[in-house]
């Protein structure tokens, strides 16, 4: 009988039983009051008059008047450097004692993001209401006495001056409660270990001695540990070693993509909860099993602003134009892609992070992330936005009974001076290309009125190779690394393009 698994199972109940309805719009009145209050004797703070702010009638309204938009860039610039030259109060009182490094889908280079421990509660926080929400998908007690795979990046954080420095899973992982210590697998010694290839081996190495119920990372690096694991002890599929896993919990891109190649890793279906977490905090969570989308965090240290995604408020370089209307989460209508802004404990203002998300249910603040800033395709007015094109994705796996876990696109001109969308497709299969790309087409002529008016037009045509999924992870290897927060680009510029071509190449 799985006494500690009741127990555990008894708490999370009595806990959803009597915690209040959260009302997400009030809760976010809250949190923007109380971010303005405490940044107010920041070096931002004074320079945007939050004082001013705070004594208006309208909060929301003087906020989005007085302060701009930042993307990274933009803050870095005017303000963050000032920390890495040892100055203090600068977004947030006091100094940070972390910087989340983030090349995500853009590069060698590495952002440094300010992670203060404000942030660090309001991650643990956040993960806490996680686990209690698990009480509306009715698990087994014996579940809550299984161990946790969590696998992100090296814990093993560098020093640099006066603060520590990795990206945020090994920032979070290196922080976790000491009562979940005994949970968490690969455990601190492997964990630490900076050689992706390396850590995975171990992982492999150790996997009989575990007992794991959950797994929780990015699906691509997932999904290779889980290959490797099989691969090793000569297995049909994971549960032959880990028979008790249930849970899957996905973040850091859309799950769809991967869905068909991960399941084939499963002896049996689990449950898959969609999590988000970015370098710059966590946003959003799956908090029942009825829907797939997650339920923004509304009370916890992160104030939300929706801009409707339209061309004409995204540069080209995916930034917002300074004029670009914003909402707040009290006018927000379902069926929209908004760019998502975000105002944090860790002193981040109005920030742009990056990402769509449409609203599947307004009342519960309930959302789907739909794609990238940065990987809209619009050229000659085709408005292809990433959700469109992993739809498109699954209906070609169906077509041609096929996994497709990767793939690429660039907006190219070709030899006759006409725009062509060049796709690099990774599966493992021996398809025809040019049946995949007459179908890819048809689809996306379908699903998106604009690309079938652009297709009519100045879009002459679609062009598919298909390659190794195998060539995506080794770009990722060689242009930034392997495992953690890393991600494929899905949207390429043409300069980036032709390096990812002559990459190709080199690897037949």
């Amino acid at each position: 009988m799985a006494i500690l698994g009741n127990i555990i199972k008894g708490i999370i109940e009595i806990k959803d039983t009597f915690t209040p309805e959260l009302n997400p719009v009030e809760a976010q009145k809250e949190v923007l009051k109380n971010l303005l209050t405490q940044a107010e004797n920041t070096e931002f703070g004074k320079h945007y008059k939050f004082e001013s702010i705070l004594d208006s009638d309208d909060l929301a309204k003087a906020f989005s008047d007085t302060v701009p938009y930042f993307d990274y860039n933009k803050i870095q610039k005017e303000w963050w450097y000032r920390y890495q030259n040892g100055e203090d109060h600068i977004t947030w009182p006091g100094h940070p004692n972390y910087f989340a490094l983030s090349s995500g889908t853009t590069g060698k280079s590495s952002k440094r993001i300010p992670v203060t421990d404000e942030m660090i509660d309001a991650i643990k926080q956040a993960g806490i209401n996680q686990v209690f929400a698990l009480s509306n998908f009715d698990f087994e007690a014996d579940f809550f006495e299984k161990e946790i795979m969590m696998l992100g990046s090296s814990t093993d954080l560098q020093e640099n001056k006066d603060h520590l420095e990795g990206e945020i899973s090994g920032i979070t992982a290196s922080n976790i409660p000491f009562w979940f210590r005994g949970y968490y697998k690969p455990g601190e010694d492997i964990a630490k270990i900076e050689d992706w290839d390396e850590r995975v081996q171990r992982i492999a190495d150790n996997a009989k001695n575990w007992d794991i119920g959950a797994i929780s990372g990015i699906p691509s690096w997932i999904e290779l540990m889980l290959e490797k694991v099989i691969a090793q002890h000569n297995l049909k599929h994971i549960h032959e070693i880990w028979p008790n896993l249930e849970v899957y919990t996905s973040g850091g891109v859309a799950f769809s993509p991967y869905e068909k190649s991960f399941n084939a890793l499963m002896g049996h279906p689990i449950t898959v909860i969609d999590t988000y977490l970015a370098s710059e905090g966590f946003m959003a969570f799956q908090a029942r099993p009825e829907t797939d989308a997650m339920q923004l965090v509304t009370d916890n240290g992160i104030y939300f602003e929706f801009v409707p995604m339209k061309p004409e408020y995204i540069n080209e370089d995916g930034s917002l134009v300074p004029d670009a209307p914003s909402i707040t989460l009290a006018h927000v209508q379902t069926n929209q892609d908004y760019v998502l802004i975000i105002s944090t404990v860790s002193g981040a203002w109005r920030y742009e992070i990056g990402d769509t998300i449409e609203f599947t249910n307004v009342e519960r603040a309930e959302i789907k992330i739909t794609g990238r800033t940065k990987f809209f395709l619009n050229t000659v007015g085709s408005q292809l936005s990433v959700n469109k094109m992993d739809d498109a994705m699954q209906q070609l796996e169906q077509k041609f009974n096929t996994k497709i876990p990767e793939y690429t696109i660039c907006a190219q001109r070709g030899a006759d001076d006409e725009f062509y969308h060049s796709w690099y497709i990774g599966s493992e299969d021996s398809l025809n290309s040019d049946e995949v790309a007459e179908a890819l087409d048809g689809f996306l002529k379908t699903a998106n009125k604009n690309y079938k008016v652009a297709r009519g037009k100045a879009l002459k045509g679609v062009k598919v190779q298909l390659i190794p999924p195998a060539v995506f992870h080794e770009w990722s290897a060689a242009n930034k690394k392997k495992g953690g927060q890393v991600k494929m680009e899905r949207v390429m510029k043409e300069d980036k393009f032709q390096d990812w071509e002559a990459f190709v190449t080199s690897q037949k």
